[in-house]
């Protein structure tokens, strides 16, 4: 089991591809905050509520100083398709490797239905402007998170 992030800590650093195979690195994005969420799969009804649930309050988020990352173990022809599917805006970059997925602690046993399985495991983790974590949610439900994140920032 990969451990838990704890706000005050350092973010991990990681650079993974887009859907379009481009690099994106957490460093790009120093002196903004960064939402970052971690999702099981692309093209599920849970995940794709949550990435639409993002998608729609991007520009909220942006005026307040935050960018989106979702990461997912998904290929990046997956996420392409993922985005084109459902006119995502939200970046979203491939970790088939899960070793950011650990790195966050994102990655592990979970409960699935009354058993316990090893996979990605529902979380967003919050790195403010310093590349410290401000935020780390872990076991998070697709439904309402954003609106939850939203309010709980007092955007």
């Amino acid at each position: 089991m990969s451990e838990r992030l704890e706000p005050g800590d350092i973010a991990p650093a990681f650079t993974l591809p887009d859907a379009d195979g481009n690099e994106i690195s957490l460093a790009d994005h120093k002196g903004r905050k960064v939402i970052v969420y971690f999702y099981p799969t692309a093209l599920t009804p849970g995940c794709t509520k949550q990435a639409c649930d993002f998608t729609d309050n991007l520009a909220a988020l942006a005026t307040a100083g935050y960018d989106v990352i979702g990461v997912s173990p998904d290929k990046p022809e997956k996420l392409a398709k993922f985005r084109e599917q459902e006119h995502l805006k939200v970046t979203l970059v491939s970790d088939p490797s899960k070793e950011v997925l650990t790195a966050y602690g994102a990655f592990g046993e979970k409960k699935l239905y009354g058993k316990t399985v090893t996979g990605v495991i529902r979380s967003t983790v919050i790195v403010d402007e310093e590349g410290k974590v401000e935020r780390a949610l872990y076991n998070v439900k697709a439904t309402g998170h954003v609106a939850k994140i939203i309010k709980d920032l007092g955007i």
